[in-house]
């Protein structure tokens, strides 16, 4: 057997104190608590709030669409469908320019549930804001879309 190679502790030091990737995600986790916790009482979850949101508009929104604006594929956009359907919050309908496409939009029990959602996204993101401190909340955006 070959000795494996040895990865100096110094190095796992660095990788921990400057991926980009793991900040990120430890953020976006932390962030996600933050929301689902927020939400909780509605029976929402961020993500959730997210794809609810991303319908709320005058005609109903293509699948693709959709998963390209939430950047997730269309089977996994398909599976996060399931629950808000099975909720009566949401509708899944053939599209009537083309009957193999298919299009979302919330219902009335979807849109009321929605609007009380809203206020308590602003209050979350309002204190989220805060506390990243004057432009960090704008910087913050503006520096994330850049990693596209």
């Amino acid at each position: 057997m070959s000795n494996p190679a040895v990865i100096p502790f110094s190095t796992t030091l660095h990788v921990r104190d400057t991926c980009l990737c793991l900040h990120v995600q430890r953020a976006a986790r932390a962030l996600a608590r933050k929301f689902d916790a927020a939400l909780r009482p509605l029976g929402l979850t961020n993500g959730q709030f997210s794809l609810m949101m991303s319908l709320n508009r005058p005609q109903p929104a293509p699948m693709g669409g959709v998963a390209t604006l939430l950047d997730m594929d269309r089977t996994t956009l398909t599976a996060a469908l399931k629950p808000l359907q099975r909720r009566g919050l949401i509708e899944v309908i053939a599209d009537p320019k083309d009957a193999r496409s298919r299009l979302l939009k919330l219902t009335p029990e979807g849109i009321s549930l929605l609007a009380a959602a809203v206020p308590i996204w602003t209050s979350t993101h309002g204190e989220v804001d805060e506390g990243l401190g004057e432009g960090g909340p704008q910087r913050l955006r503006a520096d994330l879309a850049k990693i596209r």
